[in-house]
């Protein structure tokens, strides 16, 4: 009875374990076993998407690095090409505008050059006209002539009154009155021409200069003073001749009584 009592006394010492083998939860109603797998492979699957975002993002990183390199390369070269074609663009517009305006001169030039030789002819017909031999059909075609040419840019210019001008004015004679307030084109002796800017031809004009009335008065006294003495001289020198004729009559007629005696 004592070995039996110890022996149940040592089996009521040993703690109970209770280990719950059942296959099935009885709280989810699942099998614990492939529970445990089904959680076990979410885990692996997270873990490796974990990894796979992780690799994603340094790769993306990269990825965006490179991006942004090329796209610095590309936006330099398109730089260097829009700079290139500004600048061709501008020498060909240069250019373009240089070669208008040669030939805009050119065909002045050629305009200037008939124009100038026709001057002469323009000289005949004022002269003609001046002359009243300007008439009938002449006329017209003369004057049909000058409005062409009046048309296409050929300006007379030269006229009295008209301010000197030394550009377009040629002076060939000169003057002075107290009429005019400063050099002043009083005679056209030959009409002057311009073709747009270009002076073909200065007109040959003549010039009078503002003189003081004072001046002007005192070379009207002069120049009655001179003519007084001129007459008085002009008197004395007709009295004088005439005491010599009477006293060279006298002696003729001395030697006539001395010759009959």
């Amino acid at each position: 009875m004592t070995e039996h009592q110890a022996e149940r006394d040592e089996k009521q010492e040993e703690p109970v374990v209770v280990r719950d083998r059942r296959k099935i939860d009885p709280e989810t109603g699942e099998l614990r076993q492939e529970r445990n797998g089904a959680v076990d492979a979410q885990e692996s699957q997270q873990a490796a998407e974990a990894k796979e975002a992780e690799a994603a993002e340094g790769g993306k990183a990269d990825q965006d690095a490179e991006v942004a390199a090329a796209v610095q390369e590309l936006q330099k070269q398109l730089d260097e090409r829009t700079a290139d074609l500004q600048r061709v663009q501008a020498e060909y517009n240069n250019y373009r505008r240089r070669v208008d305006r040669e030939r805009e001169e050119m065909a002045e030039g050629g305009k200037a050059a008939v124009l100038n030789e026709l001057l002469p002819l323009l000289d005949d017909l004022e002269r003609a006209e001046a002359h009243g031999d300007l008439t009938g059909a002449f006329k017209a075609v003369a004057d049909k002539l000058v409005g062409t040419l009046e048309r296409i840019g050929l300006e007379p210019f030269g006229k009295e009154g008209d301010a000197f001008d030394p550009s377009v004015h040629e002076a060939v004679q000169h003057s002075t009155s107290p009429d005019v307030d400063g050099p002043t084109v009083t005679t056209v002796l030959r009409r002057g021409y311009r073709f747009g800017e270009r002076v073909l031809r200065e007109a040959l004009v003549g010039v009078t200069d503002h003189e003081p009335a004072a001046a002007s008065d005192e070379n009207a006294e002069s120049a009655e003073s001179g003519a007084a003495t001129s007459d008085t001289a002009s008197e004395e020198g007709d009295t004088g001749a005439a005491r010599e004729s009477a006293a060279s009559s006298e002696n003729a007629s001395v030697d006539t009584d001395e010759n009959k005696h």
